[in-house]
């Protein structure tokens, strides 16, 4: 599948974390955000609005400044809260809230987590007070409770136990005598729990289980049995029902898209004479957007057709309540779980060379500096010329012969398609240089796997000008269709990026300390800043972990009903109208599109629905949420790819560079590959280790040696464990009492030579 509008341009600028928005002026009268902040938190009761507002002594027109700046204080990620519910600062807890039992320990002691949270950060644990010596609770239990802070932990008194909830979790069975163990698959997950029912389950086999019995006996019963947890397909299946994707499609909706793939295409712009094409990664699994383009007198006239996913997909649909529920597909090395029935995403829908397709066209104009001069939307009917791989299009660019079997581009389709092509993009580039977006150049891991699913590399994906050009014609589409909406006042899901919060600043400057980097926190920050500091660190060793700390930096991308602009593309308005296939936000736009222009073959059911409109704060809400599922899912499979991929080599040292360094030791990643592991402070060596916090460094206290972020070493691989995709390293020279543990076996205490096992550390 190929990855529009950005595809991986701004997926570096366009980043997925908190998402602040901008204050309005103080108001005079009216508290301060560090006063509503300081009364939330000291308040023995739920502090609404009203109590906010009695407290302070706000009445008329200030209560309406109050309800302005509460909601700005939400959207910053000060606090939280539901309508019609208490205020709580963000980070923390509700005073009154419904918590879910996740835990029982040996002791009885019950431990809960918050069902609703929001915050960037881990939910936080907290400790059920019960009134009875031993826990009446269970895992899976779901409880309304008072909440308290005390010290660096939180206590919840149960107030009423609600309906139960299942409590599943993921794990590998293993035999310890004559019982079966459940260990699992999270990093963080240390207890492993008897099993009273295995079913048709196996020593070594990966299963979903849930939770059973009561506290102290808490026992896990085997509900599925996904085979072995070593075999690299098995990955993705861990991340699926770690995440609660969605992978099965309603017969009704199966069925749905059988009968309207067989719809008339009906009226529409005929584009079938024009040589456009769609240029995809190798690998691709669907295509919904292909190009064109052609010089003219003052510039350049291009077309971007994208699939035309609304005229299948209809609002209230089978269809489009499971795309919904999904938000999007989700991509793994193996597979990919659709946002649609294949029959529409990897066909009907799918804009396959030599077949006629519906298609939504963007017709674009741009002058000689690739300033975007107009812009026309039609349902249209397109036969693409060829489906071509980026790296055969920039070959036949480059006039590079790739070779029998490369899939190599006929010389006519180079003339006729590709030369114009990249002969608009050099004037699009020079309009993308104008403007300056965040250019973070963090290369993405690409896993190969062989026809049975075995790994044969894991590798950074090469960055090619055919990368860039669609990108840059992607990203046009996607402007001219917020701006084509906002033109006729239509309802709009916009794609926000704000800018850096204040606190992510400071917190940035005092990382580049570390660097002897300064930064000027009084500028106004644009993108053009953070360039211009990446160019300031050149080729030094850190350049990689300062781009990473700047994509740190940046807020969360989300989808919303309200324009609040994209920091990283720099662009005042922008939308995602590229990718239908895949993104519920392009449906959206597609819809809005249809009815505001009035687009044939339109009809009620392909227009965006009133009901939608309507909601479209909320709709934007779901689908950032389960955009950020599907990022970590994805994000996790990769760590387990390369951890199966590294378990052939635990042993051997392999060059790493550090990531990041606390307490109590510092983490490090293999060059070109990726995957943190942690290198503990205990296997440093016999001296102590003074950590400065505020430098992110380790010095030892006798030799001097510093670990610091940015630093490449050599480390030995100690640990890799492809279940959990955790790592774990050790210096050259440290050894151990035996042989380095290997796939699936327990870890073991790794010390260098002649060093004390109780060595300690100091922190300042």
């Amino acid at each position: 599948m190929a990855r529009s509008p950005e595809r991986s341009a701004s997926a570096r600028s366009d980043t997925s974390r908190a998402a602040p928005r901008r204050g309005r002026k103080p108001v005079p009268g009216l508290p301060t955000r560090e006063q509503i902040l300081d009364f939330i938190t000291r308040s023995d009761t739920p502090a609404g609005k009203r109590e906010i507002a009695r407290a302070f002594g706000l009445s008329g027109a200030d209560k309406i400044a109050l309800k302005a700046l509460l909601k700005d204080m939400a959207d910053e990620g000060l606090i939280d809260s539901a309508p019609g519910r208490a205020f709580h600062k963000m980070g923390g807890v509700p005073k009154v809230t419904v918590l879910r039992v996740v835990d029982v320990d040996e002791d009885g002691q019950a431990w809960a987590v918050p069902e609703r949270w929001e915050a960037a950060t881990p939910p936080p644990r907290l400790r059920l007070r019960e009134r009875r010596r031993q826990s009446a609770v269970a895992p899976g239990d779901r409880v309304l409770a008072r909440t308290e802070e005390a010290g660096r932990g939180w206590i919840a008194h149960p107030m009423k136990t609600l309906a139960r909830g299942s409590e599943q979790l993921l794990g590998v069975l293993h035999r310890e005598g004559e019982r079966l163990w459940l260990r699992g698959v999270e990093k963080r997950e240390r207890r492993e729990l008897p099993v009273s029912d295995a079913g048709n389950a196996e020593p070594g086999d990966l299963v979903l289980a849930e939770k059973t019995g009561r506290p102290p006996r808490i026992t896990a019963r085997v509900v599925e049995r996904l085979g072995d947890p070593f075999q690299p397909r098995s990955f993705s299946l861990v991340a699926i029902h770690r995440h609660g994707i969605p992978d099965r499609f309603a017969d009704e909706a199966l069925a749905e898209a059988e009968r309207v793939a067989r719809m008339d295409l009906g009226e529409r712009e005929d584009l079938r004479h024009l040589p456009i094409v769609a240029i995809d990664p190798a690998d691709a699994r669907d295509h919904d957007d292909a190009v064109w383009a052609e010089e003219t007198e003052s510039g350049w006239r291009a077309i971007v057709a994208i699939a035309d996913v609304s005229f299948y997909v209809r609002p209230g649909s089978a269809l489009d309540r499971e795309a919904r529920r999904r938000g999007n597909s989700v991509y793994f090395p193996d597979r990919v779980v659709p946002m649609l029935p294949e029959s529409l995403s990897a066909d009907i829908c799918s804009l396959k060379a030599g077949a006629d397709r519906a298609a939504l066209a963007c017709h674009l104009t741009f002058d000689r500096a690739g300033r975007m001069t107009g812009w026309r939307f039609a349902r249209a009917v397109v036969r693409i010329a060829a489906n071509i791989a980026y790296e055969d299009a920039q070959a036949a660019i480059d006039g590079v012969e790739r070779g029998e079997g490369a899939g190599p581009v006929p010389p006519a389709l180079v003339d006729q398609a590709l030369r114009p092509l990249w002969g608009c993009w050099a004037a699009l580039a020079k309009a993308r240089d104008a403007r300056e977006p965040l250019d973070l150049d963090l290369p993405e891991r690409r896993v190969v796997l062989d026809e049975t699913g075995r790994i044969l590399s894991v590798a950074p994906r090469d960055r090619l000008d055919a990368h860039r050009l669609i990108e840059d014609f992607m990203i046009a589409a996607n402007v001219a269709a917020a701006r084509a909406l906002e033109d006729r006042k239509a309802p709009v899901m916009y794609r926000v990026h704000e800018p850096p919060s204040r606190e992510k600043l400071v917190a940035l400057k005092e990382y580049l300390k570390s660097f002897e980097l300064e930064f000027a926190l009084g500028q106004v920050v644009r993108p053009a800043t953070f360039n211009r500091l990446i160019a300031r660190v050149g080729d030094a060793d850190h350049r990689p972990q300062v781009m990473e700390q700047i994509l740190r930096t940046q807020t969360q991308a989300y989808y919303a009903p309200v324009n609040a602009g994209h920091f990283g593309l720099s662009l005042a308005s922008y939308a995602h109208f590229t990718s239908p296939i895949r993104r519920y936000a392009d449906l959206i736009v597609h819809r809005a599109l249809v009815g505001a222009h009035g687009l044939t073959p339109a009809t009620d059911q392909t227009r965006l629905s009133a009901a939608d409109a309507e909601a479209m704060e909320r709709i934007g809400e779901t689908i950032s949420q389960l955009e950020r599922r599907a990022m970590e899912a994805e994000r996790e499979t990769i760590d387990r790819y390369v951890a199966a991929y590294l378990a052939d080599h635990v042993g051997e040292l392999v060059a790493a560079r550090i990531t990041g360094v606390q307490s109590f030791g510092f983490f490090a990643t293999v060059e070109g590959l990726g995957g943190d592991g942690l290198v503990p402070v205990s296997t440093l060596g016999a001296e102590y280790f003074h950590h400065d916090e505020g430098r992110q460094t380790l010095t030892g206290e006798h030799s001097g040696t510093v670990y610091a972020p940015g630093q490449r070493l050599q480390l030995r691989l100690a640990e890799a464990n492809p279940v959990s995709g955790a790592l774990r390293f050790a210096l050259p020279d440290a050894v151990d009492d035996g042989p380095f543990p290997v796939r699936g076996g327990r870890p073991r205490v790794i010390h260098r030579r002649g060093r004390p096992k109780n060595i300690r550390h100091k922190s300042r």
